[in-house]
């Protein structure tokens, strides 16, 4: 049914689901119809993926985490243990009249994780925001805005508090704090003291850095 899958025998995943090759499921977690995960990913024990969430290629998703519809992850993401993405900003069990929601009584709204990104244990993911590539959220965190390519947030609500490489370490201005911009276009250059790779961002964002 799923070619080159390990699927757990615990595991409930749908003959509608699309898995790619050399995907692991762990125990007790769930696939549901219309999901569409990619290569050589790993879902942990308890993991929850609704209908129709699309999961990239080698992403990681730790223990207990949920990802409902209308949830994007690009390819390389690492979502920690018990994080969790909304999808309805106006959340109610009942109508006004008293009546139980169905499913044509809410609208969908839409969130992405970029390529690289990683999300941080126990972090609340609110719907309609895009992570940016390469972007690290703090445990614990609620995002509740966009957070820029290599964006560094934490807190709640989840705050930019800096920029990160693609090797994890947290960037820094290129030539100390005092240097000039560098950049074209109203960039401002990053550099890593660890790998010595060098970023430009956004100036705007930089100068919203908590």
């Amino acid at each position: 049914m799923h070619k080159g899958v390990r699927i757990h025998p615990t595991a409930e995943v749908s003959p509608q689901a699309q898995i790619g090759e050399g995907t692991s499921i762990w125990h007790q977690a769930q696939v549901r119809e219309g999901a569409r995960i990619g290569r050589n990913c790993i879902l942990g024990k308890g993991v929850y993926v609704d209908a129709g969430v699309v999961i990239g290629d080698n992403v990681k998703v730790q223990n207990y985490v949920s990802i409902y519809h209308g949830v994007t992850i690009e390819d390389g993401v690492f979502c920690g243990p018990h994080c969790v993405f909304t999808n309805d900003k106006r959340p109610r069990a009942i109508n006004p009249d008293g009546s139980l929601k169905a499913a044509d009584d809410w609208e969908v709204v839409e969130t992405r994780v970029g390529r690289g990104a990683s999300i941080g244990a126990n972090a609340v993911i609110v719907c309609g925001v895009t992570i940016g590539e390469w972007a690290m959220v703090g445990a614990g965190s609620v995002v509740s805005r966009d957070v820029p390519d290599y964006g560094l947030v934490w807190g709640n609500p989840a705050r930019l508090r800096g920029f990160v490489c693609p090797c994890g370490h947290r960037l820094e201005r290129a030539g100390g704090r005092g240097a000039r911009e560098q950049g074209a276009g109203g960039k401002v250059r990053l550099r890593c003291p660890a790998c010595g790779t060098e970023i430009d961002v956004d100036r705007k964002d930089w100068e919203r850095v908590e």
